[in-house]
């Protein structure tokens, strides 16, 4: 199984998620796997501020995400920023972002699976979102300018990158000096069996492509990144697999 075959499965099987979204059809991003039981609760990939507030949206759109955790609890947006989300799927963390930048600020999404943008563009048309833009593109060549990002977020998606190192390194180019990181994705306890490595379908899954927490914070920092630490997760010693936080910032 190489790089090639990763993405393309990856791609499709979210294509498909999206495609179903778009027809109006009900989906979801949690498999039976116990591994991804912490995926997809309301309370886990929305912005607790932001649940019974005015600023809260639509149910459709809130059923678009296929998320691990909330990013944006930790990522500290202020007005005026620019926001890059990493993988940003139906596009939710990003219309969250662009309420907290406000009117001078901006919010990029990118994403590889066409069917993906489609729905995150019609998502912030939904909702009269102006200050985002969806842009096509892989993490490991982000379509993004050097130096040009205060903050970056990413939900649950690294993990299913082939070269994480490649996407660290993506993300410290484009990230402002100064500027910081906040992530929530899937780890594991232990290194990951090659048995399971090798199995695609759990790979597109967000279990196969998941990295020790070690592991993760090892290639941060080897990317450059400083401060680097998990903020949250892994607090049940039972869970091979499970959702965790991360902050860094570029020097």
């Amino acid at each position: 199984m190489d790089d090639t075959q990763i993405k393309e499965q990856v791609r499709e099987r979210y294509a498909d998620i999206a495609r179903q979204k778009l027809a109006g059809k009900p989906s979801s991003c949690c498999a039976p796997s116990s591994a991804e039981t912490s995926c997809c609760a309301p309370s886990d990939v929305i912005p607790a501020d932001l649940l019974t507030t005015k600023d809260a949206l639509p149910d459709d759109i809130v059923n678009t995400s296929l998320g691990c955790g909330t990013p944006l609890e930790i990522a500290q947006v202020q007005p005026g920023e620019t926001v890059l989300d990493l993988g940003s799927g139906g596009g939710l963390d990003c219309l969250y972002a662009s309420k907290r930048v406000g009117a001078r600020g901006r919010v990029i999404g990118v994403d590889m699976t066409t069917d993906m943008l489609t729905l995150a563009r019609a998502n912030a048309q939904k909702v009269g979102a102006t200050n985002v833009e969806f842009r096509h593109g892989e993490l490991e060549n982000l379509p993004v300018d050097d130096n040009s990002v205060d903050v970056i977020i990413s939900n649950c998606v690294v993990n299913l990158a082939p070269d994480k190192d490649r996407v660290f390194r993506e993300a410290f180019r484009v990230l402002k000096p100064g500027g910081r990181v906040a992530i929530s994705d899937m780890v594991t306890r232990l290194p990951m069996p090659e048995i399971m490595r090798a199995n695609i379908a759990s790979w597109a899954a967000c279990v196969s492509g998941a990295i020790t927490e070690k592991e993760y914070i090892e290639k941060m920092r080897a990317a450059g990144f400083v401060g680097v630490d998990k903020v949250a997760g892994g607090e049940n010693p039972l869970e091979p697999v499970y959702s965790a936080k991360f902050v860094a910032r570029k020097p």
